[in-house]
């Protein structure tokens, strides 16, 4: 096992033209810290430069500044056969002319390992990714599943300190990505490996990872448990990018009436009492986005806590159901377990669960704390 630390590093390409991130930079002054033997996701959308950043750890990208430990070997000059890394690309990237067990066994005769020698690590490996019964196969006879799975063998038949996986399940169906997410995190419990996925799927990491990493535009957003990252959101970005429905964020601006304060929405006659542990930083006038999530806002029979609100979209998804209700311009979204059914029209009262909302700064979209 290992221990990964990135210490403030930059990633900038010289064709400005081919990467455009802001300022140039892929990755902008990225630093965080892994445990040795934790499970760490690097989420975020296309272009955010979290495969920039495991490139960067394997060793296949120069950084351009800042500094790279495994360990305590500052790995910046190192080349990647030197790096104590296994690296599960997405491709697969399998010798076709080679079976399963000459693909396991290839990087292991390079280091001129003896013949028992490998037939005992693939016999250690073979099981915990379930390929013992591939061994003889031929990638082009084999599913997508059953390649990535030899993939990754390959990857941690090294004994690497650090187990690097570029979005290996981004090729699969559905089905197949839900059992490999099962399996990844089984074999990361038996060879308590420190590993590093990186993903654009927030499923993926919050159901794998001990920690997520979340990326925009190159800057870290947030770093912490799935559960901190999904109740306790550092900005806006964090908030709407993190959960399945995302959560509700719908521009408002405070309004006074009598001692209370309002969230008013534009276009809308539906408002919503500030909480009381909100009174500190709120005043009349005041514009603000208001996060909560669709779980969080109930559907009441009572006409006293809210003005009625139009439902625009009814989905039943089986286990739950989607309500998605015009506010204005905006579409907020309801998930519920109750079996009820509506149709395009019908008009539902509301009620908050005030303790789980969020308020962001309108210019900034960072969280305004109480």
């Amino acid at each position: 096992m290992a221990e990964l630390v990135l210490k403030n590093v930059y990633k900038r390409y010289d064709n400005k033209e081919k990467k455009k991130e802001a300022d140039g930079y892929a990755v902008n002054d990225l630093s965080f810290r892994c445990e040795d033997g934790e499970f760490i996701g690097i989420l975020g959308p296309s272009g955010c430069g979290k495969s920039t950043t495991l490139r960067m750890l394997a060793g296949l990208e120069e950084i351009t500044s800042g500094d790279v430990y495994i360990g305590k070997t500052r790995m910046n000059h190192l080349l990647p056969k030197d790096r104590g890394i296994g690296l599960a690309f997405e491709d697969y990237a399998l010798y076709p002319p080679l079976t399963v067990y000459e693909n396991l066994a290839f990087n292991m005769r390079a280091k001129k390992k003896t013949e028992e020698e490998i037939g005992k690590e693939i016999g250690r490996v073979a099981p915990l990714l379930k390929v013992e019964d591939l061994l003889q196969m031929k990638p082009a006879a084999l599913s997508g599943g059953q390649k990535q799975r030899v993939n990754i063998a390959r990857a941690i038949i090294r004994r690497p300190g650090l187990l690097l996986l570029d979005e290996p399940l981004s090729h699969l169906d559905g089905k197949m990505r839900q059992m490999l997410r099962q399996e990844i995190k089984r074999m990361h419990h038996e060879i308590k490996c420190t590993t590093i996925i990186v993903t654009h799927d927030q499923i993926e990491a919050m159901s794998m990872a001990d920690k997520i990493v979340i990326m925009k535009e190159g800057k870290l957003q947030q770093m912490g448990t799935p559960l901190e990252v999904y109740d306790d959101p550092a900005n806006e970005f964090v908030a709407g990018f993190i959960g399945e429905p995302p959560m509700n964020l719908m521009p408002s601006v405070i309004k006074m009436e009598g001692k209370g304060y309002y969230f008013t929405f534009e276009n809308s006659g539906l408002k919503v009492m500030v909480p009381d542990r909100y009174k500190a930083v709120v005043h009349e006038g005041l514009k603000v986005t208001l996060g909560v999530r669709p779980v969080d806002v109930l559907i009441s029979q009572d006409p006293a806590t809210s003005t009625p609100v139009p439902v625009a979209v009814f989905e039943n998804m089986g286990d739950e159901r989607r309500i998605s209700l015009r506010v204005g311009e905006n579409l907020l979204s309801i998930t519920t377990t109750e079996d009820v059914y509506y149709e395009k029209g019908d008009e539902v009262y509301l009620k908050f669960n005030s303790e789980k909302t969020h308020l962001f700064d309108e210019n900034t979209g960072d969280r305004i704390r109480v």
